[in-house]
């Protein structure tokens, strides 16, 4: 235990719980709170969702590295989440950022703005390039798509209930792919779809740059909350039907009351494509 001490941070938090931390690299910490039985269970479903989140971010992290990543595509950026978390996590290649709606994009645009190698794209992917209708919930909108919600999603989030509609573009990929990766050299590619049930429609329309994507991460539905929104069993096979194959799934989001997962953050790779 003197040893456990000397490299952990220990600190109470009252009653029979204690805050241990792992420093480790800034923004990138792991956080554990030990407690007794009875009060761990009251917030274990927290506590696992946490866990889940840092295994998942330092999955994708190591898969970056393995595959010499030099250009994300994060497509559903929302307000620079998943671009500040690959920075903290150690990621230094491009990122380019895909925000149709202009309240989001703005405040994107601000968590990129002093960061030279992160580029914002103000539309959404999809098959087809055309205006649609995205169906825009309150806030920081994370729920909003190009879909409009399940009568399971409505009872299950009450935010899809109360939503706006806002014109937005939507472009094809192998239409930007060129402009995306000017200027780097032989550029190894990693597409990230969080796109709220639209990520099939996103990943086609990579059309026949699809080859040069090396790594993807797709939010794949078991319970879908959108109209339309494919299931993991259709989605999984059109991303291996590419050339792409597992390397970790993990859960998103849960449904309380039925304790089923709502959603799986899924990594993939072209194995041929890692140099060893």
């Amino acid at each position: 235990m003197t040893v456990a001490r000397e490299r952990l941070a220990i600190q109470p938090v009252g009653g029979d719980a204690w805050l241990i931390q792992n420093p480790g690299r800034p923004g990138n910490r792991l956080s554990v709170t030990a407690a007794d039985r009875r009060a761990a269970r009251k917030v274990m479903r927290r506590h696992q969702l946490s866990l889940v989140r840092y295994l998942a971010t330092e999955h994708i992290a190591w898969m970056l590295r393995e595959l010499q990543i030099t250009c994300v595509l994060d497509v559903g950026a929302n307000i620079g989440q998943y671009g500040q978390a690959l920075r903290s996590a150690g990621y230094t290649g491009r990122i380019v950022s895909f925000e149709p709606l202009p309240h989001l994009a703005d405040q994107l645009l601000r968590a990129s703005a002093d960061d030279p190698d992160w580029h914002v794209m103000r539309c959404a992917l999809g098959e087809a390039e055309h205006e649609a209708e995205m169906s825009v919930t309150p806030g920081r909108g994370t729920t909003s798509s190009l879909l409009p919600a399940s009568d399971f999603g409505k009872a299950w989030s009450p935010s899809l209930e109360g939503t706006h509609r806002q014109n937005v573009l939507v472009r094809r990929l192998d239409g930007l792919f060129d402009e995306v990766v000017e200027g780097l050299d032989s550029p190894r590619v990693y597409l990230k779809l969080d796109t709220q049930g639209y990520d099939l429609q996103a990943f086609r329309g990579a059309g026949n740059r699809m080859a040069d994507i090396v790594g993807l991460q797709s939010e794949v539905s078991s319970v879908p909350i959108y109209d339309g929104m494919p299931r993991l069993i259709e989605q999984i096979p059109v991303y291996e039907a590419a050339g792409f194959e597992i390397t970790g799934m993990f859960p998103v989001s849960i449904d309380r009351k039925s304790l089923r997962v709502i959603e799986f953050d899924t990594v993939m790779i072209r194995v041929e494509a890692l140099e060893r």
